[in-house]
């Protein structure tokens, strides 16, 4: 089977400042990805560009199941079969999130009797059921709007998932409950890209693979043996391994964007 992501050679910069450096990225369907990296290194840079905000100079290939990206317009990817969870989910009030799952269903190209059907199976596998004629995110806990992200995937079924930072801000208990949902959301016909900085989460999700992003690239990729060395050592560990150098100067900011950003993404 086609490649869910294939990310070859790819850098972007902003404002003049080069955040990734030569990126090389595959992730097949059927399998969880979980790439790491500190506070910096590019892995929410990584998520934008995949999802075409504007503002990179972008050189690279990004393909989603053979089809190149970097050339579409954010809508075009989505419905492709991109999605992104973000790291801090915004509450929009006035739009139910079943009218909301109903639209977008229906840009996906998915029939009104389709979406409500998955809707209402998929609300009660995600126990989010309670949640559907509310507005996006109205009073939802941190634990609670990351799960209702992965319904939404659920239930509009994307290709590709991009998961960034889904463990951000949560508590032990909120963390074992989004790491359920992702291992709910393992499908032969879907990769995950699951971004995060902490692997706590790696305690409750078995990823396929795990790759360690450093200034702007993947540094090095492996399985459990991977996540066992940060544990013990931090990336710092990892760093002095590889010989690498660390990281003397802050990375550049970008204003924040109101839907996917805090001040403080890279």
């Amino acid at each position: 089977m086609t490649t869910a992501l294939d990310v070859r050679g790819l850098s972007a910069g902003v404002e003049g400042k080069q955040i990734l450096e030569g990126l090389d990225l595959v992730v097949p369907f059927g399998e969880v990805h979980a790439l790491m990296g500190p506070n910096g290194s590019g892995k929410s840079t990584l998520c934008h560009v995949l999802t075409g905000r504007a503002g990179y100079v972008v050189t690279g290939e990004a393909l989603l199941e053979g089809r190149e990206l970097l050339s579409l317009e954010v809508d075009e990817r989505a419905r492709l079969g991109l999605l992104q969870s973000f790291q801090y989910p915004t509450e929009v009030p006035g739009v139910a999130l079943r009218e909301f799952l109903l639209e977008a269903a229906e840009e996906r190209g998915i029939s009104e009797a389709e979406a409500m059907d998955r809707i209402e199976r998929e609300a009660a596998r995600f126990d989010v059921t309670r949640f559907l004629d509310r507005s996006i995110n109205n009073d939802l806990s941190g634990g609670e709007m990351k799960r209702s992200e992965i319904f939404q995937m659920a239930v509009l079924k994307p290709r590709v998932a991009l998961l960034d930072e889904i463990d951000s801000g949560l508590d032990i208990d909120a963390v074992k409950q989004v790491a359920s949902a992702v291992e709910e959301m393992r499908s032969p016909d879907l990769g995950v890209l699951m971004i995060t900085h902490y692997n706590r989460i790696l305690r409750y999700v078995t990823p396929d693979r795990i790759h360690v992003m450093i200034g702007g690239r993947i540094v090095d990729s492996g399985g459990a043996e991977l996540a066992e060395e940060l544990e013990s050592g931090g990336y710092k560990a990892i760093q002095e391994r590889l010989g690498l150098a660390e990281a003397t100067t802050e990375p550049s900011r970008r204003p924040a964007d109101f839907f996917t950003d805090t001040p403080f993404d890279v």
